[in-house]
């Protein structure tokens, strides 16, 4: 089976393409490192393939609608 028609069967089943569900699950274990263990925003970054935190930030905001910081802050709460 060709990448396009796995990515496209995947979309059907799934109802999101491959990477957006890859990238979505990343940032759930990251939500779930941020709440459950001590390591730095940087460390998690690191551990989930993102070059920097920077990016890492960028793409958690994107996906989970808030920075990490606050994520934690409102899980807290």
């Amino acid at each position: 089976m060709s990448r396009f028609m796995l990515a496209l069967k995947f979309k059907q089943i799934v109802g999101t393409s491959p990477m957006e569900y890859l990238t979505r699950w990343r940032m759930l274990v990251a939500g779930d490192r941020l709440l459950n263990s001590s390591q730095p925003v940087s460390l998690i970054s690191q551990s989930l393939g993102h070059e920097s935190e920077s990016a890492f930030s960028t793409a958690f905001k994107r996906v989970m609608g808030c920075s990490p910081r606050q994520y934690v802050r409102d899980q807290a709460t």
